[in-house]
């Protein structure tokens, strides 16, 4: 991994490998790691998340998956942003100190929601309690309220949360609404907050009004194309990143329609041996 460089840019969700059997193959994440680098030109990684189906793992797992994507990381990613949320609060601290002691780029925590915070205060004193747990880890909340069912606006959750969670360095966005992700960039005057945007057809629309970056699971297999949207809207050719942000949305499409797709804010897992890839590839996609 880089210390000290900034977070920003696309950050693979990835996917966690399984044997036949159920078990997980930690032997191909070093290809995995060469792959995003090498072919799609991604550089970060966000581990048991949504697409990594960590919350289905058990806390075994999840450490031995992110221990091997720090090892494997060393030296050929930037970050590796390890998600340890979970519903019980002792689990997801002991989550967060082993993330700390294999030396993890970040942490991120979903928040808890089957007994959900209501309230901005109930959320945060969660967090904090697991942020604590790794005081020298920088620290992101995972937004993502159509799986939580937690609304708590993170305009509302960012005012004085630097003052209860000293490492706290942004938001994985995985919501629509604009409005809430605009109104905080527009009140993160000093640029200390990273926004990362988590619905990967939209992302276009986030950089907008000013997201760092996205978190995603196309960025596995589209990453390139994404690369060059966001350059193309660096330049700025608003016409050429529409282009590459429809080509997105097009592939999205045709995989939803597809049996056996699992799909839930962006695509989180696809399998299919019936070779409809190709058809992908022949509409100009892959």
């Amino acid at each position: 991994m880089t210390p000290g460089k900034k977070l920003q840019g696309l950050v693979a969700a990835t996917v966690t490998p399984m044997t036949p059997d159920g078990q997980i193959n930690l032997s191909v994440i070093r290809q995995y790691v060469d792959y995003l680098v090498s072919e799609q030109n991604v550089k970060n990684v966000f581990v048991n998340g949504t697409t990594g189906e960590g919350l289905s793992l058990n806390i075994q797992e999840r450490k031995q998956l992110a221990e091997e994507w720090v090892c494997q990381g060393k030296d050929k990613l930037d970050h590796v942003i390890i998600h340890v949320g979970a519903l019980s609060l002792p689990e997801s601290q002991e989550l967060a100190r082993h993330a700390a002691a294999i030396g993890a780029s970040a942490i991120a925590v979903i928040a808890p929601f089957f007994f959900k915070p209501t309230k901005k205060g109930e959320l945060i004193a969660f967090l904090q309690k697991v942020a604590s747990e790794a005081p020298a880890v920088p620290f992101y909340y995972y937004h993502i309220p159509p799986l939580t069912g937690v609304t708590i606006r993170v305009e509302e959750l960012l005012d004085g949360i630097k003052e209860r969670i000293p490492t706290f360095q942004g938001v994985k966005f995985s919501d629509t609404d604009l409005l809430d992700l605009a109104q905080c960039i527009n009140k993160n005057e000093r640029e200390q907050f990273v926004f990362l945007y988590g619905v990967d057809e939209q992302l276009l629309s986030a950089l907008a009004v000013g997201a760092n970056g996205a978190v995603g699971s196309t960025y596995n297999y589209l990453g390139r194309k994404a690369n060059l949207m966001l350059q193309a809207f660096a330049k700025p050719d608003l016409a050429l990143a529409q282009k590459y942000q429809f080509l997105t949305g097009e592939f999205l499409n045709f995989v939803i329609k597809l049996a056996g797709c699992y799909y839930s804010q962006g695509l989180a897992l696809y399998e299919s041996t019936s070779g409809d890839s190709c058809e992908a590839a022949n509409i100009g996609l892959l």
